[in-house]
Order: C-alpha cells, then sequence, then structure tokens
C-alpha cells in the first residue's frame, strides 16, 4: 500500500466521521424536539381531564380521547405481571363451569394436551402464548376479532413473577358489606401515605383494593404491606371484623412449583364495563368518569417506600411473614378481630 492509498483511507474516515458526528446532532435534536412534544401531549390532556385528576410526574396522561396505543401502553405499565403467560377466561357451555385457563395452542389437542391429569405449568407440550398489546385490546374490547363466535373475551394476569417479585399488590373484597370495608381499609392506606386505588369487582358484588409499584418489589414484602394495612384497618375499628377480605394478589411469596400462582382479572373489559362493574370507582363508589385520567394519576410507589414501612411494622410487631393459605395466614395474624367467610 503506498502513501496514496492510506490518504484516500484516512479522507474516506473523516467523512465517515463528519457523517457519524452530524447524525448524532440531527438524533440529539429530534430527541430534544420529541420531549417537547410530549410534554406539549400531555400539558392538553391535562387540560381536557375533568377536574380533580392530577398527573404524576415523569408519567404520560392519558384521557378517555387519548389514542388506543396510549391507553394500551398506561393499561400495561399499571397492570404488570407474567407476559410470557396469561390466563384467558373460560365458560363452558356443557356443564356451565366458569374459570381461567393459560392460554395455549396445543389446549386441548389430542396426544398434547392431557389435562386435567397433567397441569398446564408442567406440561411437557405446553404452547403458551405471550400476552401482547393485542391481547389488552381485546381484552378492553370484549371480544376476539380472529374468533366468528360472540364469546365474550377476558383475560387476566399472573402477578408474581418468576424471581418472584410483582408489579402491584391487589386485595379482594367479596361479601355484602365490602363497602364498608374498603372504606376503612382505604382511610389505613392513606394514613400511611400507601396510594390505593378501588376497583368494583366483575361481578359487581365486591371491589378490589389495587397498589401500583414503580418498580418490582418482591412478593413477600409487598404482601406484608397490605397484611400491615389490614392489621391497622382492624385494630382501628375491631367492630367491622372485616368479614368480606378474602384474599391478596399475589397470593404466594414464592412460586409454587409447576405453577404461575394466583391470578387476578384484568379490569375494564367492556362487557362488565358496560354493566358498571370493573370500574374504578372513587370514595362513594361512584366510577370515575373518565376512567384513564384517574389511572393516570395514581403514584406508584418505590422500593423503599415498602421496605420502610415494612420496616415499621415489623419494629411495631404488626406484621409477620405470609407464607401460608390465606384463611390460616388471617388467623395467625388478625384472628381475634376476624369474621370468617363461611362457605
Amino acid at each position: 500500500m503506498n502513501v496514496t492509498d492510506v490518504m484516500d483511507i484516512d479522507r474516506e474516515i473523516e467523512a465517515i466521521e463528519r457523517d457519524l458526528a452530524g447524525l448524532d446532532q440531527r438524533r440529539a435534536e429530534a430527541l430534544e424536539r420529541l420531549k417537547t412534544l410530549r410534554a406539549e401531549k400531555n400539558r392538553l390532556r391535562v387540560a381536557e381531564a375533568p377536574p380533580g385528576y392530577a398527573p404524576v410526574e415523569g408519567q404520560p396522561f392519558v384521557t378517555n380521547r387519548s389514542s388506543e396505543a396510549d391507553k394500551i401502553r398506561l393499561f400495561r405499565s399499571l397492570f404488570r405481571g407474567r407476559e410470557d403467560v396469561y390466563p384467558r377466561r373460560f365458560e363452558s357451555k356443557k356443564t356451565g363451569k366458569i374459570g381461567y385457563q393459560p392460554a395455549c395452542g396445543n389446549e386441548w389437542i389430542r396426544g398434547l394436551c392431557r389435562k386435567p391429569a397433567v397441569r398446564c405449568g408442567n406440561c411437557p407440550n405446553q404452547k403458551f402464548f405471550p400476552l401482547t398489546d393485542e391481547i389488552i385490546r381485546n381484552h378492553l374490547l370484549g371480544r376476539d376479532p380472529e374468533k366468528k363466535s360472540d364469546q365474550d373475551f377476558t383475560v387476566g394476569v399472573y402477578p408474581l413473577l418468576p424471581d418472584e417479585t410483582c408489579w402491584f399488590i391487589a386485595s379482594d373484597f367479596d361479601q355484602a358489606d365490602w363497602m364498608a370495608d374498603v372504606s376503612q381499609f382505604g382511610e389505613t392506606c392513606r394514613r400511611f401515605d400507601v396510594p390505593a386505588a378501588v376497583e368494583r369487582s366483575r361481578s359487581g358484588n365486591g371491589g378490589h383494593v389495587w397498589t401500583f409499584f414503580s418498580e418490582p418489589v418482591p412478593a413477600v414484602l409487598a404482601r406484608q404491606l397490605f397484611s400491615f394495612m389490614l392489621t391497622e384497618t382492624m385494630d382501628r375499628r375491631p367492630e367491622l371484623g372485616l368479614g368480606s377480605y378474602d384474599r391478596l394478589f399475589p397470593s404466594q411469596d414464592t412460586l409454587p412449583k409447576g405453577g404461575f400462582g394466583n391470578l387476578i382479572a384484568l379490569p375494564l373489559q367492556k362487557k362488565a364495563r358496560e354493566e358498571g362493574n370493573s370500574l374504578f370507582v372513587d370514595d362513594h363508589f361512584r366510577p370515575h368518569p373518565d376512567q384513564w385520567a384517574f389511572l393516570s394519576s395514581i403514584r406508584r410507589m418505590d422500593l423503599d417506600a415498602v421496605r420502610a414501612l415494612v420496616d415499621e411494622a415489623g419494629r411495631r410487631g404488626r406484621v409477620v411473614g405470609v407464607r401460608i393459605a390465606v384463611t390460616d395466614e388471617l388467623r395467625q395474624h388478625i384472628g381475634p378481630y376476624l369474621k370468617y367467610k363461611r362457605s
């Protein structure tokens, strides 16, 4: 290689470096413009939302008038769980049985699916479908466009992740006095600065209280947090008894072998919404007029805040581990006050 060849290579290197520098500059300008546009979009969304809904710093603000993509993005950022598998609701026309099963491409295929003899989590032929934007869209619409039948489409989520952390903790209340119990539980959450959102359940005969996290939190800590809230609620109002309390989601500290942990039905499914259910409600149990604005205004707890409250509970002797079944768990923690459900 002679000197001329080297000089040619140097010139080409310099030209490419100039191009890359130009690309870096244009990228930086585009990112800054994108940031400005998103901030302006948030400002406009906040301006058109009903009074009382404040945006959370660092979170996009979504309203009823937002795009479908923005709604799905917000929904998935809150109701996060396993994404490699999801449970779908079924209703048998023959038996009338209703339940949830992991959505699987090999379900009921002869030679591949051996339910109920083999559990889905232990099946060697499992072909689970991932939870995608399209699945969430179908849930919110209440239908599966790929199916010609008019069967209702509802999915849930497995909140316990494989590393035994979770993005939210939810408490289920489902008897006649659930509203009174939820009101008192919510008041306890406010006293300890735990952000709690109340959803009327799909049946309309109960409710879920949700607390969302800004990062994955060990399930044992999340469950101890809500066990602390339950204990404090019953200490404060022992005459209530919290008889409507059923369970926590996730319902386990650790992932069961060959299983996914308990599931919880996702909210805002269309058919349930049309019946006034599966909606988030205010302190008077009236649905928020703009569900998306409300979801956008929910503050999320970080791990440090959860740990600080659990540590406080431990110092005060107000919470213990929650590794056993729901009824036994409650009997151990708060049995002196609890009026147990009778089946």
